[in-house]
């Protein structure tokens, strides 16, 4: 009988997953089609991998044809629809990938920017970059080897910014409705603020943060704003630049030429420039036009003048031990020549990095 058993058994298998897969047909084809789209979309991977774009789309679209739910396939191809400037066809893409797997932030993303810089559809972008704030993942992390920790906080703060952006651009299409403009302003400076509550180190948050607050005509916040981005980023000139000309604003021209000095240095530093070179240029001079004609500059240079000519004297009279002198010249050329580079570079860094104007980000409102 055991033996009859044995004999059987294989045969009662086969029966029982015939009767199976007639019963459940469409189940069967289902999973067989979910193989042979998957075997697709590696194919497209593999063409997107060795950048052959057109192959991957070809790929891609005929894995999707079989399993519509691979949200990774639909991310690669919207990726490539916007290399190709097809946006309309990218934001399909990626909003069949978060909505096959609604917490896949970077979709969500995506779907934001491309919405907001290349279509102007803010609304929807806000949307988009709302929902990744409010999206909750299980964190994941294995000390040295895995932690999604970081990156969704990241992607939560990117979020912020890039909703700050989107209120901007909003605020500037409302610019003849004086109430919407500043609404929609007030929202952008919200925005920044709770990205950098989550990342206080993003020079980019800080830096329109600033700029939001320059063109609300809040001077304090602008020039504590500005300041903070220059110590996160002193060879950046756009924020040295921008406090310049706030600086002209507030009448304070020495800390402005300062300031649009350091933003010409910079500024030439770098290739396919010209432009902002110019403009640098244009406000540079201007500030120094300003500068020279102040009568509290005027007297501040008097001064100086009247000091160096003090000195002048005094030296004239140390000439008379020149022994002492030569000896102390030769210990600070000694010692200034044990400055290494690093040094030196340290001591660029805190010069381009400092923000000696903060002062006057420190008054009452009243003031200005």
């Amino acid at each position: 009988m055991k033996k009859l058993f044995k004999a059987l058994f294989p045969i009662l298998v086969i029966a029982l997953i015939a009767v199976a897969v007639y019963f459940n047909q469409s189940f069967v084809k289902a999973q067989i089609r979910k193989v042979e789209g998957v075997f697709w979309v590696f194919r497209g991977d593999e063409a997107f991998r060795h950048m052959d774009m057109i192959q991957a789309i070809k790929h891609y679209k005929k894995g999707l044809d079989l399993y519509p739910m691979h949200y990774s396939a639909w991310y690669n191809l919207g990726n490539i629809y916007v290399a190709y400037e097809d946006y309309y066809s990218a934001l399909h893409a990626y909003s069949q990938a978060f909505r096959y797997n609604p917490k896949m932030m970077t979709a969500r993303m995506n779907y934001g920017i491309v919405s907001s810089t290349k279509l102007g559809d803010f609304d929807k972008a806000i949307e988009q970059f709302n929902e990744v704030t409010k999206i909750k993942r299980r964190i994941i992390s294995i000390p040295t080897i895995f932690s999604n920790k970081y990156s969704t906080k990241e992607n939560k703060a990117i979020a912020y910014y890039n909703m700050g952006l989107a209120y901007r651009m909003k605020s500037l299409y409302s610019s003849n409705d004086w109430e919407k403009e500043r609404r929609y302003l007030n929202k952008a400076i919200q925005s920044y603020k709770k990205s950098i509550k989550i990342s206080p180190k993003r020079y980019d948050t800080w830096f329109n943060l600033a700029f939001a607050h320059h063109i609300s005509d809040n001077y304090l916040e602008a020039g504590r704003c500005y300041c903070q981005a220059i110590k996160l980023k002193p060879y950046s000139y756009e924020a040295h630049f921008n406090l310049a000309v706030l600086l002209r604003h507030m009448k304070h021209y020495k800390e402005a030429y300062d300031e649009i000095e350091k933003a010409s240095i910079l500024v030439t530093s770098l290739d396919d420039s010209y432009n902002a070179q110019q403009y640098v240029a244009i406000v540079l001079n201007d500030i120094t036009t300003s500068l020279y004609q102040n009568d509290k500059y005027k007297a501040q240079i008097n001064r100086a003048i009247e000091i160096e000519k003090s000195e002048s004297e005094e030296n004239l009279e140390k000439e008379e031990k020149p022994a002492k002198k030569g000896l102390f010249n030769k210990k600070k050329k000694a010692k200034a020549r044990k400055l290494s580079e690093k040094d030196e570079d340290k001591a660029l860094r805190e010069d381009f990095g400092s923000c000696p104007s903060m002062e006057y980000f420190t008054y009452s409102d009243e003031e200005y």
